[in-house]
């Protein structure tokens, strides 16, 4: 049975490209979809106060966390076509940051001065977002190796296993934190089958490590687990001013009113992951022309997409709002309609993260990674300031404003260094004649 499962999770079929961007689609739409249901179903089943410190644990601290054990090595580790490392050093660094993420993780909580329930519950959500870490390793090396559909099947399979267990359990027992409980069970059964029983049966797949690597990659990646952990503040900035300033019901709502961001970054990871071994190689091989060429392409489809996602949400934003109001029951009638103009300026705030993701992965493929942490610390003050000072003045209105305005300013900042690295880039490599050139 778990030869035919492994045979089946392996299968391509014909056109092996294809597939790997289908899977990716269905993978990446499962990882979005699961934030958005279960932030949703948890406030309709547990009630507004349960639901805030959910979506509060699930999309926000313990993302934090998550970000931590990944340690933002994802866009290197897919972007090491030469090898540097092998797959054994990447999973022995994973192991320790995710070790060091739920250390972290638990000394906040212990100082935090929640309620034991509370803490409990968000404790949970940080173990299954740290499992959800590790996983990142095996999928990352799958990406690498040309197998993008076998993560697309992780992402879509744990995602399946882990979010029906949760609502079956949280359903049955009306216990957030049993539903916790069990999605962390579910998560690690997942990372099981789903991942570590394929990837030994890949081929040329070294597990070998040494120490000195282990060093090397934490030094030539800590620049971008700073970015990617600062970046995600940033991006969150907003939910934890919410958080120390408001109330659990607050941080609910605003979660509700969140969840069109995930639905323009799953738009944008669908054009997004399938062509960065592409832009690296063009890169790597001076093919500036085609490598420009299909940047601009994938900035011009980001900008359309996320231009169509702020029309129709102005559009048809208060009538959506009204059927979740109804969906949730008669205690939330005229909670979210309220917050109309805040979805919207959420909405465009999202096309900005989009927008300025694509350049993130353009300078790390540059290896620019200085650029990344110098604008990320920047904003990471301004966010410490400028979130709390909105949300005290205006509440969830005001952390809407917080966000847009934070986003513009990071994607501003990454399209401008991805235009100066692509100048010195560019200027240091006159040796390379470009492929375009040759024909």
């Amino acid at each position: 049975m778990a030869d035919q499962w492994v045979s089946f999770l392996m299968r391509t079929g014909p056109n092996k490209e294809k597939q790997n961007i289908i899977w990716n689609m269905i993978g990446s739409f499962c990882y979005a979809l699961a934030s958005m249901v279960l932030s949703f179903l948890v406030l309709r089943i547990a009630g507004k106060e349960q639901g805030g410190i959910f979506a509060f644990g699930y999309s926000t601290f313990g993302h934090q966390m998550f970000l931590l054990a990944y340690f933002a090595i994802r866009p290197f580790h897919i972007t090491d076509g030469k090898g540097e490392y092998q797959f054994g050093d990447y999973l022995h660094h994973r192991y320790r940051t995710c070790l060091l993420a739920l250390f972290v993780g638990a000394g906040y909580l212990l100082i935090s001065g929640y309620s034991l329930q509370k803490a409990g519950i968000i404790f949970l959500l940080v173990c299954y977002k740290i499992i959800d870490g590790f996983a990142d390793v095996y999928d990352s090396e799958f990406q690498r190796n040309g197998n993008l559909h076998l993560t697309g099947k992780s992402n879509t399979f744990r995602t399946l296993l882990s979010v029906s267990v949760f609502l079956v359990i949280l359903a049955a027992t009306q216990n957030l934190l049993a539903a916790c409980a069990a999605i962390v069970a579910a998560q690690a059964v997942g990372v099981f089958f789903f991942d570590q029983i394929v990837m030994k049966r890949l081929p040329g797949i070294d597990y070998g490590w040494s120490k000195d690597h282990m060093i090397s990659l934490s030094l030539g990646t800590v620049l971008l687990f700073f970015s990617a952990f600062l970046d995600f503040y940033i991006f969150s900035a907003a939910k934890y001013a919410i958080d120390s300033c408001m109330d659990d019901v607050a941080s609910g709502y605003f979660n509700v009113i969140f969840m069109p961001t995930s639905v323009i970054n799953l738009a944008a990871g669908f054009v997004i992951r399938p062509i960065l071994t592409r832009l690296t190689a063009d890169w790597n091989k001076g093919r500036f022309r085609r490598f420009t060429r299909l940047l601009f392409g994938i900035s011009g489809l980001i900008a359309g997409l996320s231009i169509v996602a702020v029309f129709m949400t102005w559009l048809i934003g208060k009538p959506v709002l009204g059927v979740m109001e109804t969906i949730l029951g008669a205690s939330y009638k005229g909670s979210l309609t309220i917050y109309y103009p805040s979805f919207v300026l959420i909405v465009l705030g999202g096309g900005f993260y989009a927008f300025l993701n694509l350049y993130y992965y353009v300078l790390v493929i540059f290896r620019r990674q200085k650029v990344i942490f110098g604008i990320e610390l920047a904003l990471t003050f301004a966010a410490a300031w400028l979130a709390p000072w909105l949300v005290e003045r205006r509440g969830i209105p005001g952390a809407a404003w917080a966000y847009v305005i934070l986003m513009s300013l990071m994607a501003v900042g990454f399209v401008t260094g991805a235009w100066f690295g692509y100048r010195q880039g560019k200027a240091g490599r006159m040796d390379v004649q470009e492929e375009d050139e040759k024909k």
